[in-house]
């Protein structure tokens, strides 16, 4: 097994979506941090993302149109999304892990979890 080098900027990342609600892509990571490492690169901003989500260190979601944004909570919980902004916000619901005693009846193999998004219509933009 290897060791896994530490790095001052990955901390850097895995703490700035720690501290973050708004679910950013990697672009917007990256603009940010750039402030405080003048030097970092997208593609560093990129590698290092992939590996905190290969380290279930946080959380990739992937939108229809391509496009991914990162959230810093691993705890188990459910996102809206906007389909009108785009806009990624963390919902409150009560757990609905019943849904995979529910598909397994139906299903021959093991189920060990689910990813579920809320789409719609936030309160922003339907106030406009």
């Amino acid at each position: 097994m290897s060791t896994i080098k530490y790095s001052k900027q990955r901390e850097a990342i895995k703490t700035y979506l720690q501290h973050s609600s708004s679910h950013p892509t990697a672009a917007k990571v990256y603009e940010d941090l750039r402030v405080e490492y003048p030097n970092i690169s997208l593609g560093t901003v990129y590698r290092n993302l992939n590996f905190l989500v290969e380290q279930s260190e946080i959380v990739k979601i992937s939108f229809d149109d391509g496009s991914d944004h990162y959230d810093g909570n691993i705890t188990p919980h459910y996102h809206f999304i906007c389909k009108k902004c785009g806009q990624v916000t963390d919902i409150a619901v009560p757990s609905l892990d019943h849904i995979n005693v529910l598909a397994s009846a139906n299903f021959e193999g093991s189920i060990k979890g689910h990813v579920t998004y809320f789409y719609g219509v936030c309160k922003d933009c339907l106030a406009h």
